[in-house]
């Protein structure tokens, strides 16, 4: 049989039915009010100016931009130094001025090395002039020897005439045996007397080469103390050195300087290389012999990769490009120039232009403009600079074919949308 339900427990049952229903329209209601109030706080943007570019899948040409200037070859570039102390007294040429190598610049002043040069050509003429009089002397000694060398030899033949005479009449027993003998005596003793004065002369000869040979190497001293005195005289007038241009004169009149430093620069213009600085963050796969295109502004300059710094500076990292091509007119040195290095080439990738905003490697926050162009939802990709003016989709939720916006949204702040109009 039926067992009747007390009042209380029916009106507990209505009572949590009615809470229930009362909970789901409230929660419902604030769901409809939060996506209501999103949808009016959501910025509205206006579609004129805003860059947007499509997601495309394919192969890319991978590069790498880098600034720089153009510089002078190694060999092309001189600095014209003082070989001297000494004080700038004239400048002939200021920077700009076609030059060659015997164009003088200008010329320094030094009392001492002018004084130093006299005194060592002084120097020089006085050992020249004390290694002729040694020679003379010499010459003279060697004479007067040869000519008593010559009186022995006359003595020595009459006396072996004489001793063959008085031998001969010995023979005939018109003299005696002692006179005969007596003149053999004398000859004799002037045959070694002339042989004795023989070797005197050649003696003297042999030391006469050695005498004269230390005298020799006093001149030799003093002739190249008095080269390099004349020569450092001869430096104060200070020329260009090579053909070209003069760039730059870093003296001035009345200034002092010391030898060695740096006085002015001359360089060839028609010899130049680029010198570009590029991210060291981006310089995977860079290396020697990789095609570049130089930009002058003035034209495109093709090259290669000629030396790559071993280091990086500030973040950056120094390439110098040897030039294939003519430069156009108008090429100096210290022109800033533009670069573009190609690494290599990417296949079957996505990829999309550059953001203006200029982060192009590591996660980046861009607004993909939905299907219908009437909103923009910002999205966290994945990428990595890839070429010029396009980059690297490596992950995040971009398609192929997907709309992005690559203008500035700093502006946007952080909002998840925008509205487009």
């Amino acid at each position: 049989m039926d067992v009747p339900i007390p009042q209380s427990v029916v009106h507990a049952r209505r009572t949590r039915r009615l809470m229930v229903a009362s909970g789901t329209v409230v929660v419902l209601a604030a769901v409809g009010w939060s996506l209501a109030r999103v949808g009016r706080a959501a910025p509205l943007v206006s579609t004129d100016g805003l860059w947007v570019d499509t997601v495309r899948q394919g192969d890319l040409s991978r590069e790498l931009r880098g600034v720089g200037e153009l510089v002078p070859d190694d060999d092309a570039s001189r600095w014209a130094a003082a070989d001297v102390d000494g004080r700038i007294e004239r400048k002939f040429l200021e920077s700009g001025a076609a030059v060659h190598p015997d164009t003088v610049l200008m010329e320094l002043s030094n009392p001492d090395v002018e004084q130093a040069a006299v005194a060592a050509g002084l120097a020089l003429e006085a050992a020249s002039s004390a290694y002729s009089s040694l020679q003379a002397s010499l010459e003279a000694e060697v004479l007067a020897l040869k000519s008593a060398a010559a009186a022995v030899e006359s003595d020595r033949a009459q006396s072996a005439i004489q001793a063959k005479v008085d031998e001969t009449m010995a023979s005939q027993g018109l003299v005696s045996e002692i006179v005969a003998e007596q003149s053999r005596v004398r000859a004799d003793a002037l045959t070694a007397r002339a042989r004795l004065e023989q070797d005197r002369v050649q003696a003297l000869e042999r030391s006469l080469e050695a005498r004269l040979a230390s005298q020799r190497s006093e001149v030799e001293s003093r002739r190249t103390v008095s080269a390099l005195k004349h020569r450092d005289l001869a430096a104060m007038t200070v020329r260009a050195g090579i053909e070209g241009v003069l760039q730059d004169v870093v003296v001035e009149v009345g200034q002092r300087v010391t030898r060695s430093a740096n006085l002015a620069r001359v360089i060839d213009p028609g010899r130049l290389k680029a010198r570009l600085r590029v991210p060291e963050a981006q310089t995977d796969g860079l290396r020697l012999g990789l095609p570049v295109s130089v930009d002058t502004h003035n034209g495109i300059v093709p090259g290669r990769v000629s030396r790559i710094a071993p280091s990086a500076q500030n973040g950056t990292v120094t390439l110098d490009i040897g030039l294939d091509g003519a430069l156009p007119q108008g090429a100096r040195p210290d022109m800033t120039i533009d670069g573009t290095i190609q690494i290599g080439r990417l296949t079957g990738v996505n990829y999309v232009g550059r953001p203006a905003s200029g982060r192009t490697d590591g996660d980046v926050a861009l607004f993909r403009v939905a299907a219908d162009g009437a909103r923009a939802q910002r999205v966290v990709v994945q990428l990595k600079p890839a070429a010029a003016n396009q980059v690297q989709i490596l992950g995040g939720d971009l398609q192929a074919g997907d709309r992005v916006v690559l203008s500035d949204t700093s502006a946007w702040g952080d909002q998840q949308f925008v509205r487009l109009r």
